[in-house]
């Protein structure tokens, strides 16, 4: 469940590694949109499996 919880923070580097991508290539217009998708995109799966992974371990823990 470990690997799990780091695959999550992932998901927010990748965010911000693509919100950078985007606003250096905002100046020039070569798809600055899709790297600001890519990274709704990824912190919108980081939220979705961080939520799912909390609903699993409650889930476990009433057992």
């Amino acid at each position: 469940m470990k690997y799990s919880k780091i695959f999550q923070f992932a998901y927010l580097v990748f965010a911000v590694l693509f919100l950078y991508d985007g606003i250096t290539k905002l100046g020039k217009g070569n798809g600055a949109y899709v790297s600001f998708a890519l990274a709704g995109l990824a912190v919108f799966i980081f939220f979705f499996r961080r939520k799912f992974a909390n609903k699993y371990s409650n889930k476990n823990n009433k057992k």
